[in-house]
Formats: structure tokens, C-alpha cells, sequence
């Protein structure tokens, strides 16, 4: 069907600033690679590792990237990524952090943050065999028992540590002992609660305390903690290649364990279980007290955005297990998301109000910088972790957590938990200009624009976006690197590759669950000319309100080409990885106008509004955008009848 569309009167600022964005992101990657990397795309970084630490932090300066090219960055930025990948790749293998080029072994914290590099190059061209490979290699060191990751006959990851080695034993030297002179660690606390003559952190001062705590954290380092579910991106990637069933059961059957150990524990997740499958069994019997677990060092942080990539992760594969046996019969189980709404009903049920200045919340830091003026403010603050004397730890509730549940069911129940989150967070419908490395923190006023009550979102949030990249390129010129000295973290500092913004407004997608989400959106784009993923060159796109649900639901849009000399065609499809499939659209455009009208005239006239609907049974739409002209939309969805794949559209191999 042909799209109708609409010249443009006048031109939105929004898309004019939305191409800025792009073009100046495109100048700010490769001030980055030349300034930071070697030729064979390394971090030009010679500090050594010390302990089992540091595999993330190469990966992530870059994670973005891939990401930015799936909206529509150069081929060249995709090129970058691929080298930079191979580069940071070759880099720690030599370093002795890698075993075939996978992680020898690390928390699923850390794991997490640095695969999010990878699951964006593995969706952003997915005809490179190259990472194919690497994905079905990966994820076997999970889903074949023989790497010894996974214990099949009790349905657990055998360790806290895991990886390309297997399961490491105990936490690695760096805390051997765990002495009061951990001082950047004193903010977290004590990282085991229940130690004989331990109940505050100046007792480590005392080195037979410090040895105690050292020896008991290395000791209970063993069976399966919950960030672990971050695993399940690993093979749910993998499975995204060719459907295998194998690869969809394992994320299933996983997840299923920690569901039902829940349901044992009265539905609240907990956080540790024994090398014999027992909850608690290292922790004399308690559900709380694993390694980055409920206790320590994040709590609510860590295992609530791990239980919510494996919760979604399971929801997502659950159609092809639940219709293997017929083909077509597929139908999404979202029952996993109530690990998630337990766990956040249950922190909200002991929330507290008073503002963020006057406790001591581990990670007020950032939240100090996130919410300015209003931190002095009364909020809603839940406790973050548990321990041996009952909730602690209180902060505002972490946005991504109530807005990736809500967007991944869609569910009006979850919108009112999100709204309650939002209700009593002040400030947090402001457009606030703060920026760390997960890019994160503006679902906010994201979500007012889509309810249509903050129309002027996406003019603001993308001047703050850019203003926010001219930072990072301002602390880059301003700050020289030594590569002997510089600090680990220094490259996901000033990364100037810039996409929550833009994942918003083109894909109406928060961002990615940064502890290692799958990259997910509500709506991808094709460049139908190049044949590649991404919206056109002089194309802007604006997702502007959704509604419904995964069986039925709209997306609103609009696509604006800014060339005044060149036509645009961009395919436009429900669901990154075809999950949806397009079961109507509703076209909106003008009728009995007159555009460009003659010379003569001083303007064109505009024609009234008009809207028709079309019944569709279609994977994507072709949107024909002629110069200086814009198409408005409505797409009506309803779950796909395949299951869900790596979009095979990308540039041709070579």
C-alpha cells in the first residue's frame, strides 16, 4: 500500500534537532577512537590486571555503539564497533582475562555490563558470521554441562564466578582477606551479616576479624546466586540466531528454577543456593546474604535488574517452548514478571519518606547528581537490602526497573506501580541534564511525553543530549590521558556516543537494561534503499505515544525527511526482532490542499486533516517519504506467528 504523507509547512524542531544529534555523535566517536585506541582498535591502556576485575571495563566505552548504528549511524560507526570488539578482545586475551575470547570468570554484574557490547553487534548485523559463531559458542559455556557453568540435576550456575574456566573457586585474591582499609568498599558495608564479633565495619580493623571475613566470603562463594539469571541474555541471544528449541528450554527451565524457589520462600526472590540446591545452605539457611545479592553490595540494585532480564528473557522464548509441538500456536508467557512485581510491591511496602540528603544510602552519590535541588526534597526512598536486622539501605526506587516491566507487558497494573515510583520521586518528570555510563535516568518525563501531557519532550531532551556529548568531548580536550596511570573507568566517562535519547524518541524504547539486557524496541526501521537497519540519512523519526498490549497494541509515530532534494524510503516494522507483525495501520495526512501551489502565490495552502484505516497481515510497512514531506501513522500490532529472529536485513557481505 502506498503511505500517505504530508509536505512539510513547517519544519519540527524536534527533527531538526534529532539529525543534529546524529551528525554530531558521528564527529564525536571518531574524536574517541583516534584519540583512545591503537590501530588494531585496542584501548590504548597499559596498567595491568591485578585480579579478576576489568574484563567489563574495556568493553564498555563501546557499548552504546552498535546501538547507535541500529537507529541509523554510519556504516562507519558499525565498522569502528567491529574493530574496537576485535581490538578490547585481543587486548585481554593477552592480559590473560580471556580463555576463546570469553570471560575466564566474574560475577554476572560485571559479566552483564560487558556483554552489552556484544548482544548489540550480534543484532545490529546479524549476518556476520563471525559473532554468529561466537554466540553459539558462548552460550554453550552455559547450556552443555561439560564447561561445568551449569549443574543440570539441580537446575543451578555452580558459582558466583563463572565463565570460559568454568566455576572459579571462591571470590579470587583480591579479598582474601577483607580488612577496614577497603575503605572505597566502607560505603556498602559489611559484606556478610552474622559473624561472631563483627557487626560494624570498624571491627575489620582488627586482622583476625578481616582474615574471618575474608575466609567466610571465599568459602560461601559457591552454587548460585541470582544475578546469575543475566545469563539467560547469553543463550536467548544465541537462540535469537536460529530458533534453537534447545537454547529456548534451558532459559525456560532456569528461570522456572528460581520461580519456583521463590514461590517456596512466600514469592519474594531470594538470592543464594548451595552447591546441593539448597536456599540458604551456605548462608545458615537464610535467603538473603549471596554474593551481590540482597545484603551486599547493591542489593535491590543487582538482583532486581537480573531477575528482570531473566524474567523477560523467559516471557520472550516462552512462545516457542509453550507451541514447539505446533508450529504457529505460540502464545508469550508473562507469568515470570511476578519475581519482579513481588520484589518491588515488597520494598515499596517498606518505603519510608524523607529526602535523599539526610540518609545514608550507599549510592546517594549519584542520585545526589540525578535529582539537584530536589535530593533536599522529601521521597519516597525503599529499602535497597536486606540483612540480619531486617530492611535497610533506603533510596529512590531505580526507574528502569517499574519502566522495563511496564513496556515489556504493557500491563495497567504495572503502569500504576510505575506511576506510585514516579508520584514519589520529586523532580522526576523533569528534564535534568545528567549523564553516567549507563546513559539512563530520563524515563521520567519520557513517559509524561507519551501520556501527551509533556509535549515538549523531545525538543528538550534532545538539546539536553547534545548538550551532555559536548560535555564529554569538552572533558576529553580538557583532560590529558596518561595510558601508564589512567584510571579503568576513564573511556566509559567521557563515551560520546549518545542513545537513550534517540532510542526513546525513534524506537520508544527505554534504555537497555545496562547489567546485560538484550536490546529490545518497539519499533526498528530499515533503510530501504541501502538495505540496512536504521532510519535513512536526512530521516527523523518520533515515536509519540504507546498503547495496548503485546496482542493488540498501537504505536504513534511520525517520519519527517529533511531533504528538500532527495526521497527517503524506510521500511518500518513492530518489534526489533520481529516479534509483532503489523495487523493494521492507521494513516493520517490532509486532503484538498494545495502544496507548492504556484509563484504567484506566498504559501502553500494546507489541506484538512484526514484518517484512514487499513486492515494489514504484514511483517513491516514501506514508507515513501518524498523531499520535505512527513508521514504520520498508526501502527496497529498483534504478536508475530513466528517466533522471534535476528533481523536478517543488513549490508551485504562482502
Amino acid at each position: 500500500m502506498r503511505i500517505p504523507t504530508t509536505p512539510l509547512h513547517e519544519v519540527p524542531a524536534w527533527a531538526v534537532l534529532e539529525r543534529r544529534l546524529f551528525d554530531a555523535t558521528e564527529e564525536a566517536w571518531r574524536l574517541f577512537a583516534e584519540r583512545y585506541c591503537g590501530p588494531d582498535g585496542r584501548i590504548l591502556h597499559a596498567g595491568g590486571f591485578e585480579h579478576r576485575d576489568g574484563v567489563d571495563d574495556l568493553y564498555e566505552p563501546f557499548f552504546n555503539w552498535p546501538a547507535f548504528y541500529a537507529l541509523g549511524g554510519s556504516d562507519a560507526v558499525l565498522d569502528a564497533a567491529k574493530h574496537h570488539f576485535e581490538g578490547v578482545t585481543a587486548q585481554l586475551t593477552e592480559a590473560g582475562m580471556l580463555s576463546g575470547e570469553y570471560e575466564n570468570g566474574y560475577d554476572w554484574f560485571h559479566q552483564g555490563e560487558s556483554l552489552l557490547f556484544f548482544y548489540g553487534l550480534c543484532a545490529a548485523d546479524p549476518g556476520d558470521e563471525r559473532f554468529a559463531e561466537r554466540a553459539r559458542r558462548f552460550a554453550r559455556l552455559y547450556t552443555d554441562p561439560a564447561h561445568g557453568n551449569y549443574d543440570p540435576a539441580r537446575n543451578i550456575v555452580t558459582a558466583p564466578h563463572n565463565g570460559a574456566l568454568g566455576p572459579l573457586p571462591g571470590l579470587g585474591t583480591e579479598w582474601l582477606t577483607y580488612p577496614a582499609s577497603l575503605d572505597y568498599m566502607e560505603p556498602y558495608g559489611l559484606p556478610l551479616h552474622g559473624l561472631p564479633g563483627i557487626t560494624r565495619w570498624s571491627d575489620l580493623a582488627d586482622p583476625a576479624k578481616a582474615q574471618l571475613m575474608g575466609d567466610e566470603l571465599q568459602r560461601r562463594a559457591a552454587g548460585d546466586t541470582a544475578v546469575n539469571l543475566a545469563a539467560t541474555s547469553l543463550v536467548t541471544n544465541r537462540w535469537l540466531y536460529d530458533g534453537d528449541a534447545a537454547s529456548a528450554a534451558w532459559v525456560a527451565r532456569y528461570v522456572d528454577g528460581w520461580r519456583s524457589r521463590a514461590e517456596a520462600a512466600g514469592g519474594l526472590m531470594p538470592d543464594n543456593v548451595a552447591p546441593d540446591g539448597a536456599v540458604g545452605g551456605l548462608h545458615d539457611g537464610a535467603w538473603y546474604g549471596g554474593h551481590y545479592g540482597w545484603t551486599w553490595p547493591h542489593g535491590l540494585h543487582s538482583v532486581g535488574m537480573s531477575t528482570l532480564i531473566g524474567a523477560i528473557n523467559a516471557s520472550f522464548v516462552s512462545g516457542a517452548v509453550s507451541g514447539a509441538a505446533d508450529p504457529g500456536a505460540e502464545v508469550r508467557d508473562d507469568d515470570p514478571l511476578d519475581l519482579v512485581r513481588t520484589m518491588l510491591d515488597t520494598v515499596l511496602d517498606h518505603a519510608i519518606t524523607a529526602p535523599v540528603t539526610e540518609t545514608p544510602f550507599s549510592l546517594r552519590g549519584s542520585w545526589l547528581e540525578r535529582l539537584g535541588p530536589h535530593a533536599a526534597e522529601p521521597a519516597l526512598l525503599v529499602p535497597y537490602r536486606y540483612g540480619a536486622e531486617g530492611w535497610f539501605d533506603f533510596g529512590p526506587l531505580e526507574l528502569d526497573l517499574p519502566t522495563w516491566l511496564w513496556w515489556w507487558t504493557r500491563d495497567p497494573r504495572d503502569r500504576q506501580r510505575l506511576d506510585r515510583v514516579l508520584d514519589g520521586t520529586p523532580g522526576s518528570r523533569e528534564v535534568r541534564p545528567f549523564r553516567d555510563k549507563v546513559e539512563a535516568g530520563h524515563e521520567g518525563p519520557w513517559l509524561t511525553f507519551l501520556d501527551g501531557t509533556f509535549p515538549e519532550y523531545p525538543e528538550r531532551a534532545l538539546s539536553m543530549a547534545l548538550g551532555q556529548l559536548a560535555r564529554r568531548v569538552a572533558v576529553m580536550e580538557a583532560e590529558p590521558v596518561d595510558p601508564a596511570t589512567v584510571h579503568l573507568h576513564f573511556w566509559q566517562r567521557v563515551n560520546p556516543v549518545v542513545t537513550e535519547v534517540l532510542g526513546q524518541l525513534v524506537t520508544g524504547t527505554p534504555q537497555t537494561l545496562y547489567n546485560g539486557g538484550l536490546p529490545f524496541a518497539a519499533v526498528a526501521y530499515t533503510d530501504a534503499d541501502r538495505g540496512r537497519p536504521g532510519l535513512p540519512p536526512d530521516v527523523a523519526a518520533l515515536v509519540t505515544r504507546l498503547d495496548g498490549d503485546p496482542q493488540e497494541g498501537r504505536v504513534e509515530l511520525s517520519l519527517v525527511n529533511l531533504s528538500a532534494t532527495r526521497t527517503r524510503r524506510v521500511r518500518v516494522r513492530p518489534g526489533r526482532f520481529g516479534e509483532q507483525r503489523l495487523t493494521g495501520v492507521v494513516t493520517r495526512g490532509e486532503t484538498g490542499g494545495v502544496y507548492p501551489g504556484p509563484s504567484t502565490a506566498s504559501a502553500g495552502r494546507p489541506g484538512s486533516p484526514t484518517s484512514v484505516t487499513v486492515p494489514l497481515d504484514a511483517a513491516d510497512l514501506l514508507v515513501e517519504l518524498p523531499p520535505s514531506h512527513r508521514a504520520d501513522l498508526v501502527l496497529l500490532t498483534g504478536p508475530a506467528l513466528t517466533p522471534p529472529h535476528h533481523a536478517a536485513a543488513g549490508r551485504p557481505r562482502s
